[in-house]
This record gives structure tokens, C-alpha cells and sequence, in this order.
């Protein structure tokens, strides 16, 4: 294939190479792969270049699932926000959105990430501090309160508890007068990687995968724009993953939910083209890239000869990126700014759909209003300034770019038999796997950090003694957590007692008969049903999850 002319000049230069000094640091990628000194075009498989890289908008979709890329639409500008009381995060929102946000991502609080109303014990303290506090619909209402649920495309960042969370939302959207088929958006409601990661689960395995294919078959048939499910692979990444494990754990995920939902007896093309995946933006440039690169062709090569989905949309792995929050630092904060351009530039250079840039401040408190305005010109910078969105997929066929990028297929691959040899997802959480190899990668870079065989600036190298942190702090007054309690004691006085218990019972009944539970937490909802008393329901049926200690 390669000229004789070639093959000489490369030895010539090989022999060059090998005379050559260099710095004596270590030449790894974030995730400790090892790096070439370079790549040449012996590294590119041009023979199946159709199978492996092909052309935009054409299987396998490594090049990116659209024709024309950022040139037919801008990636969605989506910043995270939410905290203290509702009314609170409705100012923010609205702020958003009149500096040029095109999308909503809502933050929850503690409280109702773990299915707790504002006034259980468990919530003290805890309050509207790392999110907004909704413990019921007249919270989710005064949430939306002037933004219109036809206009604007709502993400919402809830696992354990979306199931009411987004009962809420419809509820809203009712009152509103907006129809189902009119609503935009996405629930991440991946409990997969709660047991995996973030923890933050409430109901054992099997039967909160019972509640996500739930969701996915009623949004199939009643909410067709949503997207019930966003896999995340963002929380395994902040836990310590490399970004091979981040690329597996997620798919294997995502596959596990299209499994399930087709034993349920749905139609794979029914479903899977709202399926969608939520990924981080690490520190490894290049690496980060490969990644989304490998993410897409896997899927696409899963969902048309394994799953036999026919539709191309359902071979379409969309995704939203945030910029990795484990890589920002409290020392030397304006340095987080940096940080984030290069890490949005890769999520935008791997083909993200939507995207979310930390704010420089996110290591110390919720974002200031001037932390998180810069976090989304850092966006419009990248959008409008740099030419970025001027040609498909830029780094499509560089030899380090496409070498990285089967490397990180092949490495997925392994994983996933490991896991199928497991018994599947499931079973791999149950028996600790997934926990006990993500400890020891997280290990592994804590180690190198510490002999600085890695560096993070103004961590373990060019640090600066005696530094004085002067950037504004956003903090929640405690006068949050009573406001909340006492709306929750004022609605459980207003409304209809024995609509709330009937709305319970019903609940119950759905749980035990194996009926869709979407329609009666819909119900009870409208009834004002707080997010914990139907939580409270279904853990009698359910249980509770308690995790396996693994040593």
C-alpha cells in the first residue's frame, strides 16, 4: 500500500527519532494510555475507511450524526442552574435565557435527589443548597412560572425520583395548556450509573428498571419529543473512571435500558431515537475527542446488527457534554475558566448536541451570576469567534485522532465482555465491579499526581503561597429551608385530603399489578401529592437498595 519511498523516509525518520532527547515526563493520555511520539499515515486504516470513518451523517455516524454538522445548528447552550427556593431559580432562569441561554438544565437539591420532601428530617441543612428545593407541583409551578414549556427545551438532572419529578412537569404543562406532544426536553433518570457512581439511588436494581421502562414506554406513546432517558457517563468520569471506562460503563448502560424495554415487547424503532447519552469533557484533549468519535460508531454498530433497528435515527447516539467539574480547583480559580474553554472546544470538536461549561467559582459555591455569564460567553465565544462550526468533524483522518479513536473501541469491547460474562449490567453492580474498578483508577491518577508524574496547575505545580480567593461567592440563607417548610405545611392544610389518599392508593395498586405508573403519579401530582409521600408508597412496594461492600 505504501510507497518504497515512504517506507525509507519513515525508517530515516525512525532512526531520528530514536536519537532524539526529550523531556523525560510521561506521555500518557489522562487515562494513562500510552502516547506514540507520532502518528503517521500507517496509523489511518484507509482500507475500511467506509466502515470506520465514512462520511458525516452516514453509518456509522464517527464523523458526527449530521450532514453539514454546526453549520445547519449551533449545539444547544444549556448552563445548569438551580438553587434555594424555586422562585430563586426562576430569576436565574430568566437570566439565562435574556443572555442568549437556548435551553433550560435544572439542578436539584439533596432532598429531592433522594426522594425527600423539604421538611423530613433527613433534608436539614441540606435545602436548596446544591440545587433548587421541588417537593411538590406548586413548587415545579412556581419553577416555570413565565416560561413557556412550548418554547424553551427543559433538561432535568433527577435519577431515583424522576419519575414524579417529571409527573410534576407534565402537571405543569397542563395547567400551562401546552399539550404532551408539544414538549421538549430530556430527564437524565439513568439509575444505572447511580449504583455505579453518584449513589444517589433509592429503590433496589430490578424494579427501578421496571419504573425507567415505564417512562420510556409512556413517553413513546404520549410525550414523543421527549427524551425520557439521558445515559450518563459524566458521574462515572467525576468518580475517578478513565475515559475507556467512562465510553463502556455508559454504553453498557444504555443498552441495558433498550434490552429491557425489549422484553417489555416494544418496537426498538419506537423508542431508540430518544435515547440519549450525557457525557463529560475531560482534561485530554485529544482523548476526549476520540472518545465521542468511538461512542457514536459503537453504537450505531450495536443498534443496526444486534438490536436490528431499522430506523437510522435509532443509530443515532445524541449526546449533551458538560465540562468535567472533578478538574476544577478551589486554588488559583480564574484558571477554571481556561480549563473549561479547551474542554468545551473538544466536546465540541467530538460533536456534542448540547453543551454545558462549568463555572470558574463551581469548586467553592453554587455559580455567581458573573461566574456563570462567563461559563456561557465561553460558549458564544467558541460558537461565533473561533470558525469551529465552519467544516464537519475538523480532525476527521489525522493519524493520532483516528488511531485513538480504534484504539478506544477496542478497548470498550474487552469491557463489555467482561460485563457479559458477569451476567450483564445488573449483575456487575450487584457483585461490586464497576465500584471496585473505578477505585482503582481513581487511585492510580491520585497516585500519579502525588510522585508529579501529572501536573494540575496550581495544585501540585506553579502553586502560589499565601493565595487569597477574591471572587464573589453565591451562598444560600438558611431562611431557604423555612420558606420551604412552611409552603409544604400550608399546601398539606390546603388541599384535598382524600384525594391525596385515594392518588396513594392508587399508586400502590399500579406498583403491585404491574400496571405503567406514569398516569397515577400524574394524578396524584394535580392531587398535590408531595414528591416524598409517593416515594414513601413505593419503597413499601420496592424496598430499599443497600449497596455491597466491596474490599
Amino acid at each position: 500500500m505504501f510507497s518504497e519511498e515512504y517506507k525509507k523516509a519513515k525508517k530515516l525518520f525512525n532512526e531520528k527519532l530514536k536519537k532524539s532527547k526529550e523531556l523525560g515526563l510521561k506521555f500518557t493520555t489522562v487515562s494513562g494510555e500510552k502516547i506514540k511520539p507520532v502518528y503517521l499515515p500507517d496509523d489511518l486504516d484507509e482500507k475500511n475507511y467506509l466502515d470506520k470513518i465514512g462520511f458525516p451523517g452516514e453509518y456509522p455516524f464517527t464523523r458526527g450524526i449530521h450532514v453539514n454538522g454546526y453549520r445547519g445548528r449551533i449545539w444547544t447552550m444549556r448552563q445548569f442552574a438551580g438553587f434555594g427556593t424555586p422562585e430563586d431559580t426562576n430569576q436565574r432562569f430568566k437570566y439565562l435565557l435574556n443572555h442568549g441561554q437556548t435551553g433550560l438544565s435544572v439542578a436539584f437539591d439533596l432532598p429531592t435527589l433522594m426522594g425527600w420532601d423539604s421538611d423530613s428530617e433527613l433534608s436539614r441543612g441540606e435545602v436548596g443548597i446544591c440545587g433548587v428545593a421541588v417537593s411538590s407541583l406548586a413548587d415545579m409551578e412556581t419553577l416555570f412560572d413565565g416560561i413557556p414549556l412550548e418554547k424553551v427545551s427543559t433538561s432535568m438532572t433527577i435519577n431515583s425520583p424522576a419519575a414524579m419529578i417529571f409527573a410534576f412537569y407534565l402537571a405543569v404543562a397542563q395547567k400551562q395548556g401546552v399539550g404532551f406532544d408539544k414538549l421538549r426536553g430530556t430527564l437524565q433518570n439513568d439509575i444505572l450509573k447511580e449504583y455505579i457512581a453518584q449513589k444517589e439511588y433509592i429503590f433496589p436494581p430490578r424494579p427501578s428498571m421496571r419504573i425507567i421502562t415505564d417512562m420510556i414506554e409512556f413517553c413513546t406513546n404520549e410525550v414523543p419529543q421527549w427524551n425520557p432517558v439521558s445515559v450518563s457517563g459524566y458521574h462515572i468520569r467525576e468518580a475517578g473512571s478513565t475515559a475507556v471506562q467512562e465510553l463502556a460503563y455508559t454504553l453498557a448502560d444504555g443498552f441495558a435500558y433498550i434490552e429491557a424495554c425489549i422484553e417489555r415487547g416494544m418496537d426498538v424503532d419506537a423508542f431508540a431515537p430518544r435515547i440519549s447519552f450525557f457525557f463529560n469533557s475531560h482534561l485530554d484533549f485529544f482523548e476526549e475527542i476520540a472518545k465521542y468519535r468511538a461512542a457514536r460508531r459503537i453504537y450505531a454498530k450495536r443498534m443496526k446488527e444486534k438490536y436490528g433497528a431499522k430506523n437510522p435515527r435509532s443509530w443515532w447516539l445524541r449526546f449533551h457534554t458538560q465540562t468535567a467539574g472533578c478538574t476544577l480547583t478551589a486554588q488559583q480559580p480564574e484558571n477554571n475558566i481556561i480549563r473549561t474553554a479547551y474542554q468545551a472546544l473538544a466536546a465540541v470538536l467530538g460533536g456534542t448536541q448540547s453543551l454545558h461549561t462549568n463555572s470558574m467559582d463551581e469548586t467553592l459555591a453554587l455559580p455567581s451570576e458573573k461566574a456563570v455569564k462567563i461559563a456561557l460567553r465561553t460558549q458564544q465565544i467558541l460558537a461565533y469567534e473561533t470558525g469551529v462550526i465552519n467544516t464537519v468533524d475538523p480532525l476527521g483522518g489525522s493519524y493520532f485522532v483516528e488511531s485513538l479513536t480504534d484504539k478506544m473501541e477496542a478497548e470498550a469491547e474487552k469491557i463489555f465482555h467482561e460485563i457479559d460474562a458477569l451476567g450483564g449490567v445488573i449483575p456487575a453492580i450487584e457483585s461490586g465491579y464497576f465500584q471496585k474498578e473505578i477505585a482503582e483508577s481513581a487511585y492510580k491518577y491520585q497516585k500519579e499526581l502525588e510522585r508529579k508524574e501529572k501536573f494540575v496547575v496550581g495544585v501540585n505545580e506553579f502553586v502560589e503561597e499565601n493565595e487569597k480567593i477574591e471572587i464573589p461567592i453565591l451562598t444560600i440563607s438558611p431562611e431557604v429551608e423555612k420558606k420551604q417548610m412552611q409552603k409544604l405545611a400550608e399546601l398539606r392544610n390546603s388541599r384535598n385530603g382524600n384525594l391525596v389518599h385515594e392518588s396513594l392508593e392508587k399508586i400502590g395498586r399500579a406498583a403491585s399489578d404491574g400496571k405503567n405508573l406514569m398516569p397515577v403519579l400524574i394524578e396524584a401530582a394535580k392531587n398535590y401529592v408531595t414528591l416524598g409521600e409517593m416515594v414513601d408508597v413505593l419503597k413499601q412496594h420496592f424496598g430499599v437498595y443497600e449497596e455491597s461492600v466491596v474490599l
